[in-house]
């Protein structure tokens, strides 16, 4: 029985706590709450613009690097008939300096006879390349 009497006080103890809030106490929760609520809205607002925001800057760039890969030139290459030209005039004018008597009048003819065979031996390379 002392059990029970015990028990008995200690939940009227208990249920007798003022558990009432004021009604200024439950504005304030309602207010924090709502605010927690839009708080909360706001950030996924702001994650989904964000992500929006990654979005168009890497269409941007994949437009960017598609324009400049179109903008970048190419280097001509040169031809064979060019090439053998300045190879044959090169050969030819030493050739003529070391043969001639006269170096400098030996080197310029050496020169443009060189690049003139260097320029048809070219010639005729670039015509075989493009038959194939």
């Amino acid at each position: 029985m002392k059990k029970i009497s015990i028990l008995l006080v200690a939940l009227s103890i208990i249920s007798c706590k003022n558990t009432d809030k004021s009604d200024a106490d439950l504005a304030k929760e309602a207010t924090v709450d709502s605010l927690k609520i839009e708080y909360a809205k706001q950030r996924v607002i702001d994650s989904m613009n964000d992500a929006m925001v990654r979005q168009q800057q890497a269409q941007q760039k994949e437009v960017i690097v598609v324009n400049q890969a179109a903008s970048t030139p190419q280097k001509k290459k040169w031809s064979g008939a060019a090439k053998g030209a300045v190879i044959g005039a090169g050969v030819g004018a030493v050739t003529g300096a070391i043969v001639s008597d006269k170096k400098g009048e030996g080197a310029v003819i050496g020169g443009l006879a060189g690049a003139g065979v260097g320029a048809g031996t070219g010639a005729i390379i670039d015509g075989k390349k493009k038959k194939d």
